[in-house]
């Protein structure tokens, strides 16, 4: 496979990709969070054709790490920041609780080790 573009020129790599230095922490936290949720929805089967997706099990991992992300750095990237990350993760452990056929015990769901039990 070749690296040249259609045109036969070699693409300029430093002027497509920003040197991952430049980014502010708070940019990757935040998108690694977006993904999280993303991925946590999607096996929660509330994505399009979403019950061909559904895996609790994975959800729950996803969920679970999200938790621990946003928990960890809410205190470095501002509640600016963090709100909307803990408002989208306490929706995803609510549709989580709502999903489920065997309801987990208060505190016992995915992340709330972290964020604590999770009330409707």
């Amino acid at each position: 496979m070749s690296d040249a573009s259609p045109t036969g020129e070699t693409p300029d790599f430093d002027s497509l990709t920003r040197d991952i230095a430049e980014v502010p922490a708070v940019e990757v936290i935040t998108t690694v969070a977006v993904h999280l949720m993303s991925s946590a929805a999607v096996n929660l089967g509330l994505a399009e054709e979403g019950e061909a997706h559904k895996d609790l099990d994975e959800a729950r991992k996803l969920i679970t790490a999200l938790a621990g992300l946003v928990t960890a750095s809410a205190t470095e990237i501002s509640n600016f920041h963090a709100g909307p990350l803990r408002d989208g993760l306490k929706s995803l452990q609510l549709a989580f609780r709502e999903a489920s056929v065997v309801q987990d015990e208060p505190g016992q769901g995915p992340g709330e080790k972290f964020t604590g039990p999770v009330y409707a």
